[in-house]
């Protein structure tokens, strides 16, 4: 392979793949077409490959040239994400740290943000709502400092925290099971219910818990948000099955009383994710730190893994909050 690849040809490749154009790419780049053209060249030599599929226009790229384009997008991205790692090292924990969440673990979000800004008094925070896949997406873009949202299994795995398990109630009109202290799956099956689309994991893990009994929810009403799931549980006509954590949030509507589903079923953990691939950022790393060191998810075997597995003492809390 003749010579070193250098990062700006990269930047060309990118703003073509962008601009689809020569000459817009070339403009974008502040560089004249031919030099764009003499180093996209240059590339294809070094590589050994044809990148570019040409004609008297741009016509796109060859299988290989998709590929590079691919890793040069991921080698780019990785240079600002060192950049933007060692200048928030130098300043200190001012920035913003970036967390995405799956729209079920919202109301665990306050919790994450107050052990971090007790911490770090000058972090700031930008907490988007996401599907889980968009947040693995974003992780690989570097566009996000850590991902809140189900983990699979129970393995500890690099790179994760645990944060807490779910656990299930149903939340029903009052006088539905009066006498109660718990209700069954086959209590959920009995009432009209308003649940989360299909879409969504957490209904996809209460369905599977229904369908391991030989039962499956009567679903009048279904949404993408937990809110709205609030909002129309909270007519008293319907009943819902909600996590601890979302009755910790939104607590128990007028004329609701949540009550636990005591029959086995699943305990999905839920924690962060900070990415797998490189080194965890400073950003991330101390966000990890901030909630290991507190007993804001004080659940008795939480785990942590970051750069390598490891083990972490969970702080002694009041388990009950969860």
């Amino acid at each position: 392979m003749a010579g070193d690849i250098q990062l700006r040809q990269l930047e060309y490749l990118t703003a073509l793949a962008r601009e689809q154009h020569f000459g817009r790419a070339a403009a974008a780049c502040h560089a004249s077409q031919s030099s764009l053209s003499a180093a996209l060249r240059a590339l294809e030599r070094q590589l050994g490959v044809t990148i570019v599929q040409r004609g008297r226009r741009f016509g796109g790229f060859t299988p290989e040239g998709q590929r590079v384009v691919g890793w040069a997008h991921r080698i780019l991205a990785e240079r600002a994400a060192l950049r933007s790692d060692l200048d928030r090292m130098r300043d200190g924990l001012s920035a913003t740290v970036r967390i995405g969440a799956i729209p079920t673990a919202v109301p665990a979000g306050p919790r994450l943000t107050e052990a971090l800004t007790a911490r770090y008094p000058a972090a700031r925070i930008r907490f988007e709502v996401l599907s889980s896949r968009e947040i693995i997406h974003k992780l690989a873009e570097f566009e996000l400092d850590a991902g809140l949202t189900y983990l699979d299994g129970d393995e500890i795995m690099p790179g994760t925290l645990r944060l807490y398990r779910e656990r299930y109630l149903l939340l029903a009109p009052e006088q539905a099971f009066r006498g109660r202290d718990d209700v069954g799956w086959s209590d959920v099956a009995s009432r009209p219910v308003c649940a989360l689309t299909r879409s969504m994991q957490n209904r996809r893990i209460i369905d599977d818990a229904m369908a391991a009994q030989g039962l499956s929810m009567d679903v009048v009403v279904e949404t993408d948000t937990v809110a709205a799931l609030y909002a129309h549980v909270s007519t008293g006509r319907w009943s819902a099955v909600i996590a601890n954590t979302w009755l910790a949030a939104f607590g128990n509507p007028a004329g609701m009383r949540a009550l636990p589903i005591r029959d086995a079923g699943p305990r999905p953990w839920v924690g962060l994710i900070v990415g797998r691939q490189g080194p965890t950022s400073h950003v991330a790393q101390s966000l990890m730190d901030a909630i290991a060191g507190t007993d804001a998810f004080p659940e008795p075997d939480r785990g942590v893994a970051c750069d390598a597995p490891r083990d972490h003492p969970v702080g002694a809390g009041d388990a009950a909050r969860w």
